[in-house]
């Protein structure tokens, strides 16, 4: 991962947009809101900066709330009074249960929520009555990949890169799929890595490994464990504009940007949990986690407290550096996801 997160470089942004908001925020009641969340929130996120751990859930979680208000105020594809958001559409359950297994459901689509009104302007599912479990929310997150909360098996984000396209002499799609999990890469074997590409659509869907259609997978293995893999895809039909009707660099980009999610400049195959139909939207990974945590700290404060004493609890570490990492990538997120939705 090469991503820069330049959190003041966001705020910039973010700034200097209010003064010529995005199309759909440009006139009355929602360039006011606008304007008014992300000053809201960029207070909110100055004001857990100060604090540590035991409270800065809850301004972090608040100002990626306020955020969330711009970013309906600025989506083209609300119309009428769609974009004025309600509660927060999110909610947990089981705070009796280990830290990893806390519930978290969603309203149903096409609410007023927050969390639901966002995700759909971004084209990230709600999954409503059936519970996800915070771990494996926890674990869609780039940030998180070194930190675990438990032992089991993991489904993280596989990183990917547009600079590792491979333009060959053919019109396929070639490119290298990392962070593919020791256990997948010590068996070594087509059947274990299809087995666990079941969880990731896109990548399922490959045409071949870069070796050949019949080969073992040739894993590039790390030093700390886990490896990974060249791997190719068909290009749509219809590409190949290059030379001998070839596709081009920039249209083999284009198509990976097409099957894979944005995450502040770097581009990730995610997985689609169960009841999801299709993978959660970074933004909305965060938004879940940190919805999940300021409640425990508002709601059972002991408990949280019991959670990120570093003296005896192998979650605390884990937390801070999530936290820790908020305030530096949301605002770039939030940004993006701006440009997105008003595009």
């Amino acid at each position: 991962m090469y991503s820069d997160f330049d959190a003041d470089e966001a705020w910039e942004r973010l700034r200097a947009s209010r003064s010529d908001p995005p199309v759909g925020a440009d006139t009355g009641a929602r360039r006011k809101t606008y304007s008014a969340a992300l000053e809201q929130a960029q207070q909110l996120f100055q004001a857990a900066a100060v604090v540590g751990p035991a409270t800065r859930p809850v301004p972090v979680f608040y100002g990626l709330s306020q955020a969330g208000r711009a970013i309906a105020a600025a989506a083209r594809s609300l119309e009428d009074e769609d974009w004025n958001l309600g509660s927060h559409g999110i909610k947990t359950t089981g705070f009796h249960l280990a830290f990893p297994d806390i519930e978290i459901r969603t309203d149903s689509p096409g609410g007023r929520g927050s969390f639901v009104k966002v995700s759909e302007v971004l084209h990230s599912p709600v999954w409503e009555k059936d519970p996800v479990r915070l771990e494996d929310v926890w674990d869609l997150l780039p940030t998180n990949l070194r930190y675990p909360l438990t032992t089991r098996d993991r489904l993280t984000p596989l990183y990917t890169s547009e600079g590792s396209v491979s333009e060959g002499d053919h019109s396929l799609l070639s490119v290298f799929v990392c962070n593919i999990p020791d256990r997948v890469v010590k068996a070594s074997t087509r059947e274990a890595l299809s087995a666990f590409l079941t969880a990731y659509p896109e990548v399922a869907q490959h045409e071949s490994y870069v070796t050949g259609a019949e080969a073992l997978p040739n894993y590039v293995r790390y030093d700390h464990g886990g490896g990974q893999l060249s791997m190719n895809w068909l290009m749509p039909e219809g590409v190949g504009t290059g030379f001998d009707g070839m596709a081009t660099m920039a249209e083999r980009q284009a198509h990976l940007r097409a099957i894979t999610r944005g995450y502040a400049g770097d581009r990730y195959f995610l997985p689609v949990l169960p009841p999801m139909k299709r993978e959660l939207h970074p933004l909305m990974a965060w938004w879940a986690v940190l919805y999940a945590l300021s409640m425990l700290a508002r709601y059972q404060p002991a408990v949280w407290g019991t959670l990120i004493n570093v003296d005896n609890s192998r979650h605390a570490v884990p937390i801070e550096r999530l936290l820790e990492r908020a305030m530096n990538h949301l605002p770039v997120l939030i940004a993006d996801a701006i440009t997105e939705v008003s595009a």
